[in-house]
């Protein structure tokens, strides 16, 4: 990190989460506030006797509301510039590194309706308010359930690629059957290999394609294509099961491979303790599991403090 703007430096370690104290805990506090009064009032927004009485208010909130997540995303472009040094890229590219990330765009992609609205006063830009309900992926921000799905997936995706590749054959073999056996009595649904394609599309994600089969192979090759639409699911449930448990368990590891690290002396410094549990906080993890996780490397260290006391009474 480039030392360069003590202010600078301050709060990238606030807004990042690097720095775990009362001052990140409120700031975190009241952006999570916000997002979810946000989320509820763009939901309230749609009923349209409470939009009447209430319009005027959620306006205010509204502004209110874009003039913080301005200053958040502002604070953040520029803070970023102290996380590399002049020889690792320097400021352009840490300020670049987060306007391109995900939560960057989320940053702003959430406030961006609110500004082309002022700028087009006129246009019916209703579709982009819709982009505010993107605001709720703010929250992901500090908890690290949607990022341990995400890595779980992208640990996966081999399996995930081998999920869907059988599914595309499926879908041609008997979209296909479905067109040859079914395509002349019912030509508005299954007339063409396409239409019979988007049939099974629509099986497999809702269960059923709207179409009672005239034909007795007919009937068995969608009773087969609502056993393929369940066994998918089941492969993909389970897969995405092992994977996120797998991400639990390593984020579990590294928080004990630190406790393993910081006990190693006995004492947990005031630095080491903020550590702890600034990773506690990202990891979300519980007390309990804090503690179990604690004391198994207490109980580990003592036994092995006393087999070298025992060794050491031997010699």
């Amino acid at each position: 990190m480039n030392p360069g703007n003590k202010l600078q430096v301050k709060i990238f370690k606030l807004l990042d989460g690097s720095e775990y104290s009362k001052m990140s805990r409120f700031i975190e506090f009241f952006i999570v506030a916000i997002v979810v009064l946000n989320v509820l009032v763009i939901i309230l927004e749609s009923v349209q006797t409470i939009n009447q009485r209430f319009g005027r208010a959620f306006f205010y909130f509204e502004v209110f509301s874009v003039v913080v997540f301005t200053v958040e995303y502002i604070l953040r472009v520029w803070s970023y510039g102290v996380k590399y040094k002049k020889d690792e890229g320097g400021s352009w590219k840490g300020r670049k590194e987060y306007i391109f990330s995900f939560y960057g765009l989320i940053d702003f992609f959430a406030t961006a309706p609110f500004y082309l609205q002022l700028l087009f006063p006129g246009s019916d830009l209703r579709f982009l308010r819709v982009f505010r309900l993107l605001r709720i992926f703010k929250l992901s921000r500090y908890n690290s359930a949607l990022q341990d799905l995400g890595e779980a997936v992208v640990a996966e995706r081999e399996s995930f690629y081998s999920a869907f590749f059988l599914l595309l054959i499926a879908c041609l073999l008997f979209s296909s059957l479905l067109y040859i056996v079914e395509g002349l009595q019912q030509p508005d649904v299954l007339g063409s290999i396409p239409l019979a394609m988007k049939w099974f599309i629509m099986t497999i994600v809702g269960g059923w394609g709207n179409v009672d089969p005239t034909t007795a192979l007919g009937s068995v090759l969608i009773i087969i294509t609502q056993l393929i639409a369940i066994m998918l699911a089941a492969i993909l449930t389970g897969v995405v099961a092992t994977a996120y448990n797998a991400q639990v368990t390593r984020r579990e590891a590294k928080y004990e491979a630190l406790v393993r690290e910081v006990l190693a002396d006995g004492v947990v410094d005031e630095d080491e303790q903020k550590e702890l549990d600034m990773l506690k906080q990202k990891f979300g993890m519980s007390d309990e599991q804090v503690e179990m996780i604690a004391e198994q490397v207490r109980v580990e260290n003592q036994e092995k403090e006393e087999k070298a006391q025992l060794e050491k009474n031997k010699g």
